[in-house]
Formats: structure tokens, sequence, C-alpha cells
């Protein structure tokens, strides 16, 4: 019997449980990873950004939660010795409509109370030369981070406390009675727990369901394609370089990164994945798609993004297309430029009217908690949500 069990060895099920060890000292912690490894979907397969909240709605979890991540995140790498750079981002306009958009994205990061600087075409030449825009938004507190090595050392910090850390763990099962929630690992092995906290990604909404949670939505994955940089290009901009976003689509759009490792990436794309958990070009899965294709919710978000849709899988299936993506801000980029780069794959909550859970979503039952929907940037909000998370335990559960 262990007093609360974690399901999930992302960096959101780690934070988590390191939380309750400093909330709860004496309580046994029980952390469940299917995987062999830690970090191995999207907590390891992201763009490494740790983000300062720009795009996020005031008064959401999201633009509270990455407001106060960005600077958790930055004194756990200090504290710990891990590595990271906030060396800032540029959001770069390249069309009029683009500039008027730049205008509300300004006035929202100023309600979201984040330092902004905007810039002229000028400005923006002088800062990044291989960058054409007509403008741009700086934001100095943007940074980036390699999330596994924060995550491994969660790792390192929760068993060190004490903490069972339990690799190839998959619940298969979930049962909640009056006084204990009991997990089926299969093959006659059994964890009983006295509370339990769900943190699991991409099988967010299949673990949801087994307490009954999971009703109106489901996980679609969408997989982020990316492209390293030639060797001649680790140095072609200082500063992240963002497009302007289209407030009607879910995703941010091609980005170039400077990544810790002293490389550039670009990427990622959005294109509907047919696997969860697989990152090949021809990567499927019968049943994740099968739960896709039975959900209502999915038919209504295709038909409503249907042309953005066709767009991205141009751009997966094209390598020209995704080239003409990137050169709009950073035209001396070739054909020959980009070089693979492994991908990742976003779980996005769709409701069934067919919306996009843009927020965080959080769902509980008597004596357990579901983190159903933790997209970006929940690797680097992921300390203030294990917080929120914990304290709802607290609450709730009478600790």
């Amino acid at each position: 019997m262990t007093d609360i069990a974690v399901i999930g060895g992302g960096i959101v099920g780690l934070a988590t449980a390191l939380r309750l060890q400093a909330v709860l000292p004496g309580r046994t912690v029980t952390l469940l990873e299917k995987e062999d490894a830690i970090a191995s979907h999207q907590t390891g397969r992201n763009s490494g950004v740790i983000h300062a909240g720009i795009y996020y709605a005031p008064g959401s979890l999201k633009a509270e939660f990455c407001r106060r991540g960005l600077a958790m995140t930055v004194a756990f790498c200090r504290e710990h010795g891990l590595p990271y750079d906030q060396r800032g981002k540029l959001i770069v306009a390249t069309s009029a409509p683009e500039m008027e958009r730049m205008a509300a994205l300004e006035d929202r990061a100023r309600r979201n109370d984040l330092p902004l600087e905007r810039l002229d075409r000028t400005e923006l030449q002088r800062r990044e030369p291989n960058i054409a825009g007509l403008g741009a938004l700086f934001s100095p507190t943007t940074g980036i981070v390699d999330y596994g090595a924060v995550t491994r050392r969660m790792a390192d910090l929760f068993t060190a406390a004490g903490g069972d850390l339990r690799l190839g763990a998959r619940v298969a099962g979930i049962r909640e009675m009056p006084r204990t929630v009991t997990l089926d690992l299969g093959a006659q092995d059994m964890l009983d727990a006295r509370h339990l906290i769900v943190c699991a990604g991409l099988e967010a909404d299949r673990l949801a369901a087994m307490s009954g949670l999971a009703d109106d939505f489901r996980i679609v994955p969408f997989k982020g394609e990316y492209f390293r940089l030639a060797q001649r290009h680790d140095r072609v901009v200082h500063h992240l370089i963002y497009p302007v976003p289209d407030p009607a689509l879910p995703f941010l759009g091609v980005h170039l990164t400077p990544m810790i490792g002293g490389y550039v990436t670009v990427g990622p794309n959005a294109v509907l994945s047919l696997a969860r958990e697989g990152y090949g070009k021809l990567a499927f899965n019968t049943r994740d798609l099968a739960d896709m294709l039975g959900f209502a919710g999915f038919w209504r978000t295709m038909a409503a993004n249907l042309r953005p849709g066709l767009h991205e899988a141009r751009m997966s299936l094209f390598r020209r297309s995704y080239l003409q993506a990137c050169r709009r801000y950073c035209p001396a980029l070739e054909l020959e430029d980009l070089t693979p780069h492994r991908p990742g794959i976003r779980a996005q909550a769709v409701m069934r009217d067919g919306t996009l859970a843009h927020d965080f979503l959080i769902r509980r039952t008597a004596r357990t908690i579901h983190v159903c929907n933790a997209p970006s940037p929940a690797a680097t909000s992921a300390m203030p949500i294990a917080e929120h998370v914990v304290a709802q335990a607290v609450d709730g559960f009478g600790l």
C-alpha cells in the first residue's frame, strides 16, 4: 500500500511527485511510468522553449502558470546547475495583417503583465540581420532549456528523498473504492493506493475514462515535425524567432529555435497523427485511429479546420512547402539546410462539440485527480501545475 500513486513520468508527473514529498513529508509516494525511461514522449520531444506566457488569455490557468513557471524553471536550473539560456524571443510580422495581429498580441501581453518591446523594421534588422520583417515584438524573458534533463534531475531528487519510481509499469485498470484505489498493472500485479494523481499526457483520456471522467473529450494527437538547420546556420539567429500566430488556429506556427546543444531547429508544423506514440512518417495504430474516428468531436474539429489542416499536411509531405514557411522571415535558408530532427506529438483534448480545450483541464473524483489536458506550455508550467494539483489533493483528500 502506498499513500499516493502518481501515473506519468513526464515533467508534470515528476514535478507533482516532488511537490507531494515537499508538502506531505512522511507520506509514501509511488510514481508509475509505462516506458522504460522517463520523459520519453512530450517532455523529451518538445522544442525546449521556456515560454513567457504572451499568447494566453488573461486570467487563464495557462497565463498564470506560464508566468510563474518561467521563474520557477529558471530557479530550478540555477539551483541544480542545469544549462539554460534566456536569450529572448522575437515575434516577427511579415505583412500588414500580421502587423495588426501583432498589436492585438502586444495588448494581450501587457494585460498579462509581461515585459515586451516593440521593434520597427530597422531595429529588427539591426538585432537579427538574417531575419526579414516589417516589425517585431521582443520578449526578453523567453528562454531555452533541455526539459528531458530537468525531468531526469527531478527523478533523481524524488528517489533520493525516498520516492518509489517504477518504470515499465503500465496501468491497465483503475478501481476506486471508499478507502483505496487499486491499480491493475497487468500480469496479476496490483498496487493499492490511498489516493491517485494521473498526469498521463497522451494517454490522459484513457486513464480518465477508467475513473468515469472522459465522456465529453478525447485526446487527439498532433505530430510536430522539426528540422535541424545545417551546421553553417548554427548562428543564423541569436534570439528565438516566431511568426505572428493566427488567432483562428490552435498552434503557434513554424519557428526558429537556437537549442541548448548549440544548433538551430525549425518547426514544428502540426499534422494529425495516426498514432499517439508513433513518430515515423507512416506510423499507424489501429486503436488510436478507432478512438478518433469514433468520437463526434473529432469530425467537428476536422471540418472546422479543414483548410489549415490541409496546409499542415502539405508541409509534412513536401519539404519545399515547409521551406516556404521558414523563408517568409528567414530568406537565406535553402532546401538542403533542412536536415532530419526528431518529431514530437502533442496531446490535445478535443471536446464533444469539436472545440479544442485551450486551457489546462483538471478533473477529480473522491480519491483521484486527473490532469486531462496539459499541452504547451505545460513543460514551462509544470511546477505551478504541480502546486495547483497538490493543493487540490490536500484540500479534497483531507490530507
